[in-house]
């Protein structure tokens, strides 16, 4: 098991490094930073002094070992617009994005269980058709189509929920939070409900067809044999052992949510991550695009190995060979 640790661990500083010379190689193609930072009123001298004093003469690959050494102490630029640390203004941002994509989860955890195991259970019953043809339905239709129309059916026609923005929030330790209000509850609603519709279709499908396989299985018809009661066999029997599936796909779904999170968050101007994105795209700042291309990288790869690591727990073969 260390071994394996060890394996899963290598493999994700290897993928960090290739991600952050990517985004290296985006901030060095992306415009003259010294003339985002002085302007144009500067002198040719004046800016050549920058150049020196800030290192962009140097070596690409020098360039690069500093931008490492920077990143692994926590500095991965500075924002132009905002006039400080990029890695502080993603941070401020994060709450927001953190929040929507928890409840977006546990949105598709709470319907997609019921739902998959019912369809596996019964699939031929009318509910069960219904299920499958609004998964296709979900599964068409993308993230900000779905947020249009939310909006609109909602907002304009039933004025039930307001359309943009986080509510009114709570500072509890530096963190704004949007959970301790009924404003904030209000708010969350849409955009929860709306990033969730592009993984629920996914994981009802993904458990249905996975307890359909088990269900075949000759345990559960030795489960059956026994007069076991239903519900233990379904529940107990065959949905444990379609979990093996559901954490991995489930492991890289989350971290493709905080990813759809630029959509969401720009329909709804909901102030997070993916909103910042947008802007930071919009007014040019460089380093704020590449540090939230790192963070979301990182974040990706923190949870595909956890992901691993409890993948290996769970299924000792794994780690034996050494495969998913």
């Amino acid at each position: 098991m260390f071994a394996f640790i060890v394996r899963r661990i290598a493999q994700a500083i290897i993928v960090m490094l290739i991600i952050s010379f990517i985004g290296f190689a985006i901030k060095q193609s992306f415009g003259d930073p010294i003339r985002e930072i002085t302007g144009i009123a500067v002198s040719a001298e004046e800016r050549n002094r920058l150049r020196e004093e800030l290192g962009l003469n140097d070596p690409t690959m020098v360039q690069f070992g500093r931008f490492l050494k920077g990143a692994v102490q926590g500095d991965i630029g500075r924002s132009f617009f905002y006039k400080k640390s990029a890695l502080e203004v993603i941070l401020s941002k994060a709450p927001a994005t953190i929040e929507l994509v928890v409840c977006s989860a546990i949105i598709i955890v709470l319907l997609s269980i019921p739902l998959g195991i019912y369809s596996a259970i019964r699939p031929k019953s009318l509910f069960s058709r219904f299920v499958m043809g609004g998964s296709i339905v979900g599964v068409s239709i993308p993230v900000f189509l779905t947020a249009i129309l939310m909006i609109y059916i909602f907002s304009v026609e039933l004025h039930w929920l307001p359309s943009f923005g986080r509510g009114e929030t709570v500072n509890i330790g530096g963190w704004r939070t949007g959970f301790l209000t009924a404003d904030g509850w209000e708010h969350l609603l849409m955009p929860a409900v709306a990033l969730s519709s592009i993984m629920l279709p996914l994981f009802i499908r993904l458990i249905r067809s996975e307890m359909m396989e088990v269900l075949e299985n000759d345990y559960i018809k030795y489960a059956w044999a026994k007069g076991l009661n239903p519900w233990r066999v379904w529940c107990l029997h065959a949905f444990k052992n379609t979990l093996l599936p559901v954490i991995t796909v489930g492991g890289v779904q989350l971290g493709t949510m905080i990813a759809f999170t630029i959509l969401t968050e720009t329909v709804f101007q909901w102030q997070g991550m993916g909103f910042m994105f947008i802007e930071a795209v919009e007014r040019g700042d460089a380093p704020l695009m590449v540090a939230y291309l790192v963070v979301v990288g990182f974040i990706f790869v923190i949870v595909n190995t956890v992901v691993d690591l409890v993948y290996g727990l769970v299924n000792p073969q794994v780690r034996i060979t050494g495969r998913k």
